[in-house]
């Protein structure tokens, strides 16, 4: 076991390069003299794709950074569940380009590919936080003692309410895309109003 510095330092450095690389999707369209309002118009789906990922990596940070407050050494198996979690954040850019150029081509069978596609790493991320938790609730030795282990405990509950919510999401989205896109945007800021614990 050691000390959580290097592990925050480095996650902090992925979740630093995973929020910048979302600003890479947004291009300024190619536009005729008087059309540029209209055109940026016509990016709507980018701006929705990219606010609700800079919101999700974002309170991903901002619950990291919570959760080590409680975490005061590292083993190999909450490095690993750590690094899963990075994984599926530093993926998340990539449904995110997907889901923006589904939205602005109009093709429903296309918007249904990519809102399952984001539902299922969201959801997978839910999935790692839950990996992290269980370790945690297992191993007071490396939180502030029993107190600790109870906290991440309870915490489990959130990362399954965000498998069911995104697998939801995924379910809408193959009947209606559209209406999957509130998922992509409440369940940030469930996640961000909730960041250091529930009750």
């Amino acid at each position: 076991m050691s000390d959580t510095r290097r592990v925050e330092a480095f996650s902090d450095g992925v979740f630093a390069i995973a929020i910048t690389l979302l600003v890479l999707d947004l291009h300024v369209p190619a536009f005729d003299p008087g059309r540029l309002l209209h055109d940026l118009g016509h990016l709507w789906g980018a701006y929705i794709a990219y606010v609700s990922s800079f919101l999700y990596i974002g309170v991903i940070w901002l619950n990291h950074h919570n959760a080590f407050t409680r975490i005061h050494r590292i083993d190999w198996g909450l490095q690993w569940a750590n690094l899963g979690l990075l994984f599926t954040t530093a993926l998340l850019p990539f449904p995110t380009a997907v889901l923006s150029a589904a939205l602005q081509s109009g093709a429903t069978s296309d918007r249904r590919v990519a809102v399952v596609l984001y539902a299922l790493i969201a959801g997978a991320m839910a999935a790692t936080w839950l990996c992290l938790f269980h370790r945690l609730s297992h191993h007071p030795e490396l939180t502030d003692g029993d107190d600790g282990a109870a906290f991440f405990g309870r915490e489990r509950r959130r990362a399954w309410l965000g498998i069911g919510a995104y697998g939801v999401a995924a379910c809408v989205g193959l009947i209606y895309p559209i209406a999957a896109l509130p998922f992509f945007l409440v369940l940030p800021i469930f996640y961000a109003l909730t960041s250091e614990g529930t009750r």
